[in-house]
């Protein structure tokens, strides 16, 4: 990691820039599947699940027979894995659940507020160089909660042409109603504007790499919400002497090991801590199967040296981390005053990946500074919130005269009309 020692901060927009391609970059690859996928539909998805993920698909539609084979292929230790971690999930999710809400704001004026869920919903399932079974259950869970009727889940598929059997499994635990062998650019085109064989949802929800963010954010301008911009992942963790060296190096190279344009990044008062984690670094990084992905997303990471608490606290305000740890001898002045940031992770023993697998809030997060506007995925995000009014005969004569005049100065005779016309029948 490239160590930085007391930055200004008139540098710290340049220090923190994160390891990605500009949307430019990417955005006319994106626009010309998603026109290709309009005009052709299934065959275009085809093409491109040859193209990108290099294996030809005749039937992109999990059948129930390739469900049955997956569930055979799970451990037995796995599956109760991912049940302690879906009953977590499922408690937290649950816990979030809002009444009615309902008040009378004049004498005969009726207001309140129900939550709907959103009919069709899309989950991408990232199935690269890892098979995220992990974002299944983030996902599908809430929208299950929820209530969704149709949950549509899209994976890419691997060189045999199959999806990974845990992933699979899951869903199929999870009450998924529609599995589909496509990843990338084509997915998000298939879910934004339906096929033959994929249905068109309401919103799509699910990390992937930077051309599925683009994706996703090109698809809003077809009318499909999305979740929020979730691209390569990044950890900022803050600690000082009180932190244990190993349990921050381990914490960064997990983020780290997750692709070649994650990022993470350390700030520190300490120099001491800065130096022991590169020890730790060092040694650790050589005991990982994705050696060669962490290695290239350490090249892109920084240790930041600080002068004190509150510089720390505006740096990582500024920066916004999907994911932030905190561990430090006062850990309470951070979680108090941080503004931006999507997960929030507290003293040396919650690593982050308990939020990624089993603690029970969700690892669908905000990326690239998003966080200063943006939440994450949690149980709300797979509803609408709808409000309703019922007036009396005595409520339109408390506000309607009130109605009456605004709607005159703003010129909206027929908006005063409304009004006017009814008192006439008092």
């Amino acid at each position: 990691m490239k160590i930085i020692n007391y930055p200004l901060k008139k540098d710290w927009k340049k220090i923190l820039e994160r390891p990605t391609k500009t949307v430019d970059d990417i955005e006319g690859i994106v626009n010309n599947v998603f026109t290709d996928v309009k005009e052709n539909g299934d065959k275009a998805i085809a093409k491109y699940t040859q193209k990108f993920d290099g294996v030809a698909i005749e039937n992109a539609i999990v059948s129930e027979t390739e469900i049955k084979e997956a569930i055979g292929l799970v451990s037995t230790e796995l599956k109760e894995a991912i049940q302690i971690a879906k009953s977590n999930i499922e408690a937290f999710h649950k816990a979030q659940k809002t009444e009615k809400v309902f008040l009378e704001t004049t004498n005969g004026v009726e207001c309140w507020q129900e939550k709907r869920p959103i009919t069709k919903v899309g989950l991408y399932i990232p199935g690269g160089t890892a098979p995220l079974f992990s974002t299944v259950l983030m996902l599908s869970v809430p929208a299950q909660i929820a209530g969704c009727k149709e949950i549509v889940l899209c994976s890419p598929p691997n060189a045999a042409g199959t999806i990974h059997p845990a992933i699979l499994y899951t869903a199929n635990l999870c009450g998924v109603t529609k599995i589909v062998k496509m990843g990338g650019i084509q997915a998000i085109a298939g879910l934004t504007f339906g096929t033959q064989t994929i249905p068109q949802v309401y919103k799509i929800f699910g990390p992937g790499n930077q051309f599925v963010t683009v994706a996703k954010q090109l698809s809003t301008k077809f009318g499909v919400a999305i979740d929020m911009p979730a691209g390569p992942s990044e950890l900022l963790v803050v600690a000082d002497d009180a932190a244990d060296a190993s349990f921050v190096a381990s914490d960064l190279l997990s983020q780290a090991e997750h692709g070649v344009d994650s990022q993470v990044i350390l700030v520190s008062t300490s120099e001491k801590l800065i130096n022991d984690v590169e020890v730790e670094i060092n040694k650790q990084i050589l005991e990982l199967p994705r050696l060669e992905i962490a290695k290239k997303a350490i090249e892109n990471s920084k240790s930041i040296l600080v002068k004190d608490d509150a510089e720390a606290l505006d740096l990582i305000n500024e920066y916004g981390p999907e994911h932030f740890i905190v561990c430090t001898s006062d850990d309470d002045f951070y979680v108090n005053n941080i503004e931006n940031a999507g997960s929030v992770f507290i003293g040396n023993y919650t690593p982050e990946s308990a939020g990624d697998y089993a603690s029970g809030t969700n690892h669908t997060l905000p990326t690239n500074g998003f966080t200063k506007a943006y939440s994450g995925v949690n149980l709300d995000s797979f509803n609408k919130s709808i409000t309703f009014q019922k007036i009396s005969k005595t409520g339109i004569q408390n506000i309607g005269k009130a109605i009456e005049i605004m709607a005159e100065i703003e010129g909206l005779q027929a908006h005063k009309n409304a009004v006017s016309i009814r008192l006439k029948t008092l």
